[in-house]
């Protein structure tokens, strides 16, 4: 089959590599239909990640049609359309059972070298190196799921692809990331970024009774589509110093809420701190560039509530650890819990509260993938997000 697979800093390949087969009685197999290149996928472009290998299958954004399952496999059946959370969890562990699914103690076969690096193994991640897995991702032609009997919804006939496919992962990651944020009815949240995450999390937020919401980013197209999708407020901070206009917007007392959908690759502005992230990324001195994550301990109001689902990679460096405490700030973060925003995120859907293909800018097939992520790392051509259609 033919699939995008990483063989080093900023070389993405369309290349053939052997086609997936029934391991476990867990497993199925679907035909891609739908996939997605996601801003995580942009830290492994980039080099960050580590643990990947020559050859790696990426993508974690994925949907098909199932046509094989496998023989313990009593939920699916060949021909059932069937979205994939990018996490993958076997629904029966301890953290499974609380609904923690990204900390599934089961799905990551790595995890004890995760453990070395982290303390514990989080689940295993569809196209996400060897420290959280080593599978095969969904940017291909096909793909094994396992514990498919957990970590996939079937969805109905008559809803295109594109209305579906980021349930996957950005649209419950910009969800869950509004609900870890504690909005209360009428607050103010702040976002940082307007990438696809932070798009919907500017929806979220709305949904979970915000009374405002401001979208901080210096890329037009993104601040446009938070001002004309999100009906958010936008700051360019380009044009701004951040701390100083979302004090004059809130009275002096700052957000209620911060939200940080950047992550490790933040270049916010031309601060001293900014730069000199870059440069220790580059010398390999640092993994993170957390600027963005120092503003908003600055810039969130004394008592206030951050929330991270930007992916953080290793060490952060400079963090105002004495503002956070001092100001009594409240600090939720992980990867998303994707199953069990499943089936209510999918009502939404259909109930027509929200169309999530708004998001989309770019549609092409997987043989365009390689270019597609240098546009969409590059952020040429208005690229926010791409979807690919590998049997199409």
């Amino acid at each position: 089959m033919k699939a995008l697979c990483w063989h080093g800093k900023g070389d993405v390949r369309y290349d053939t590599v052997p086609d997936p087969k029934i391991e476990d009685g867990r497993d199925a197999i679907i035909k891609v239909t739908a996939c997605a290149i996601c801003g995580s996928d942009l830290h492994l472009y980039d080099g960050y990640m580590p643990t990947m290998e020559s050859g790696d299958v990426l993508g974690h954004e994925t949907m098909g049609e199932v046509v094989e399952v496998g023989s313990a496999n009593a939920k699916l059946k060949v021909g059932d359309r069937v979205v994939i959370p990018f996490n993958i969890a076997c629904g029966e562990c301890f953290f499974c059972k609380k609904q923690l699914y990204s900390l599934c103690d089961r799905s990551n076969p790595n995890a004890a070298a995760a453990a070395k690096l982290m303390g514990h193994s989080p689940a295993g991640l569809f196209g996400y190196s060897h420290l959280l897995g080593g599978y095969a991702g969904g940017q291909a032609e096909y793909l094994r799921v396992p514990y498919a009997d957990v970590g996939s919804i079937v969805v109905p006939d008559g809803i295109p692809d594109e209305q579906v496919l980021f349930l996957s992962d950005i649209f419950p990651t910009g969800y869950m990331a509004a609900e870890n944020a504690d909005i209360q009815p009428g607050d103010t949240v702040a976002v940082w970024g307007c990438g696809p995450v932070a798009q919907f999390a500017i929806q979220s937020a709305w949904m979970l009774g915000a009374g405002r919401v401001i979208a901080i980013d210096n890329i037009p197209e993104r601040l446009a589509m938070a001002e004309s999708h999100g009906k958010a407020e936008t700051i360019n901070f380009d044009d701004a110093d951040v701390y100083d206009r979302l004090m004059e917007m809130t009275g002096g007392r700052g957000p209620d809420s911060c939200i940080d959908a950047v992550g490790t690759e933040a270049h916010t502005g031309g601060a001293i701190g900014s730069v000199l992230d870059k440069v220790k990324a580059a010398a390999y001195l640092a993994t993170d560039r957390p600027s963005v994550l120092r503003e908003i301990i600055m810039c969130c109001r004394k008592g206030g509530t951050i929330s991270v689902p930007g992916v953080y990679i290793g060490v952060v460096d400079k963090l105002p650890f004495g503002a956070f405490m001092n100001k009594a700030l409240t600090m939720r973060t992980g990867q998303t819990h994707t199953h069990r925003y499943l089936a209510p995120l999918l009502q939404k859907v259909q109930s027509g509260e929200i169309d999530p293909s708004f998001v989309i800018t770019h549609r092409a097939g997987l043989e365009q993938g390689p270019e597609l992520y240098e546009a969409f790392r590059d952020k040429k051509d208005g690229c926010i997000k791409v979807v690919m259609t590998p049997n199409g």
